[in-house]
Parts: C-alpha cells; structure tokens; sequence
C-alpha cells in the first residue's frame, strides 16, 4: 500500500462499511463523500488539495472519504467505476456527483459545493 501523503489543511473524515449510514446517509446537512484508494495516483495527488477545500468550506459542509479498496462493496453499491469519484449528499440523499481528478482548489470547491446551493445562491 502506498504511503499516505503529509497532513496538510482539515481532516477528512475515513467511513466505511461498518459507519456510512450512521455518518453519512443519517446525517443532517450536507456531506461529499470521495470514494478513492490510496494506489490512486491522482487520489494521492488530490489529498493536499482536499484537505484545503475542507478547511476553506470551515464546517459548511463535511468532506468524508471511503477507501474503495477496503470497502469494494459499498463502492459497488454506488457505481463506483473511476477514483476519485465524489457523491454529494444531504439528508441522506446522493444530490450531485463528480467523476476523475479535479486538481484546482477553487474548481474542486465548487463541483463540491454546487448541488448543496440553492436556486437564490444560498447555501442549504
């Protein structure tokens, strides 16, 4: 397994099997979920960037991760076909998706954000 990359900006949050309907699909508000492996080179290379997104969006919204390695049968139960691949939910629900590496900070903040802002441009 390859080793994981520094710790840089906000903690993102591992779930799996065992804890992805309590702090996931139970959640209230919204919550990303990025399905990745950590033989993902583009996974690897998008933890820095992550980890910034989640300390920019300073509790707004929560960023978890689901290593598709460990936990291929949840990943299969979402479709998971590429990593990264990012499912948005709120209140339980899948609300957006995004598929591949997105290595902007500000372009990741918003495909992660989008299906979370309401038609006025307020946030959920």
């Amino acid at each position: 397994m390859a080793d994981r990359p520094p710790a840089v900006g906000a903690e993102i949050e591992t779930v799996g099997a065992a804890s992805f309907e309590t702090r996931v699909l139970e959640a209230r508000g919204p919550i990303a979920v990025e399905f990745m492996s950590y033989g993902c080179s583009h996974c690897r290379a998008l933890e820095p960037v992550l980890r910034e997104v989640a300390a920019r969006l300073d509790g707004r919204e929560r960023i978890a991760r689901v290593n598709v390695a460990v936990d291929a049968d949840l990943a299969a139960t979402y479709g998971i076909r590429v990593t990264p691949t990012f499912v948005m939910f709120r209140d339980g629900g899948e609300v957006g998706r995004s598929e591949g590496p997105h290595p902007q900070v500000a372009s990741l903040t918003t495909i992660l954000t989008r299906p979370f802002v309401s038609g006025d441009g307020a946030a959920w």
